[in-house]
């Protein structure tokens, strides 16, 4: 599989990164078979959070043995500098491993968060002694908000941004792309959520894929599309939605990955017309 590198960390990663929800809520034995099958796939990005259920659970056991050549990113939601402390050991104690290689701020929204990450005894503290330490070799963050980002980009060089990077959102509301923008002008790693999400679920649907809190993209063809979409913006990997049949589809388009093209990106931008982004522009 394609790897691409990290920013300017000199990690390579592969180019469909395994989200850890997915063994969530499974048998031991089933999460087992979908990182060997994921490994053997070519797949070494693994990326975790203790907020996935129990997929800390059944993460941890699936890796043992196979921690050597895995690049495994883990985060925490925790503002403080001692809620992110206990949460990154008691992480590292249940993927069973001595360090992680990427260590995120996990869903950071408001800017409110972003004075509390920063405060003292604030969760930075707790990143910057783990990396000292050698608990943590590079520090990240998620964000689902472009002034969130963008204000954690002005107060600290982090090494790797995970960031909502989809065809709807860019076409209906040009959410991402001044993200993206300034995460390349500083050689930032740029790591991709929501590729195949197509919208908010509807009022009242039956959520056919309960793990995920938006709508997936259920066509085949188009979520290929809209997965290929997001791999040409420039980023070093993509995370597909919680569920093996989507990460199966994403393997099948990094296996013979190719370029999205000015017409099949015309193509997406006629048929995300009339589609309601997940983030609205503000």
């Amino acid at each position: 599989m394609q790897k691409r590198i990290l920013g300017l960390t000199g990690e390579h990663l592969s180019i469909v990164g395994f989200g850890g929800i997915i063994v969530a809520e499974v048998e031991q034995r089933e999460a087992n078979n979908y990182v060997s099958e994921a490994i053997d796939a070519g797949v070494n990005y693994f990326d975790v959070a203790p907020t996935y259920s129990d997929a800390e659970d059944h993460l941890g056991p699936a890796l043992v043995g196979k921690r050597n050549g895995i690049f495994l990113a883990c985060k925490t939601e925790s503002r403080s500098k001692k809620g992110s402390e206990e949460l990154l050991h008691r992480s590292l104690k249940k993927l069973k491993t001595d360090h992680f290689d990427l260590y995120q701020l996990h869903a950071v929204t408001t800017l409110e968060d972003v004075e509390e990450i920063f405060s003292p005894e604030g969760a930075m503290e707790t990143y910057l002694k783990a990396k000292k330490e050698g608990l943590i070799k590079h520090i990240g963050f998620s964000a689902h908000s472009e002034e969130a980002a963008f204000a954690l980009m002005e107060r600290y060089d982090f090494d790797s941004v995970l960031f909502p990077i989809n065809w709807v959102n860019i076409f209906n509301a040009n959410f991402s792309p001044k993200v993206l923008q300034l995460a390349k002008s500083k050689a930032m790693g740029i790591l991709a959520l929501k590729a195949m999400a197509k919208t908010d679920w509807a009022e009242g649907a039956v959520k056919k894929y309960p793990k995920a809190w938006y709508e997936p993209i259920d066509d085949e063809a188009l979520a290929k599309l809209a997965y290929r979409y997001t791999l040409s913006q420039g980023v070093t990997a993509a995370i597909p939605p919680g569920y093996m049949k989507f990460f199966r589809w994403a393997v099948e388009v990094a296996k013979d990955f190719k370029a999205i093209t000015p017409e099949e990106e015309n193509q997406l931008r006629v048929l995300a017309n009339g589609i309601k982004p997940l983030f609205p522009q503000h």
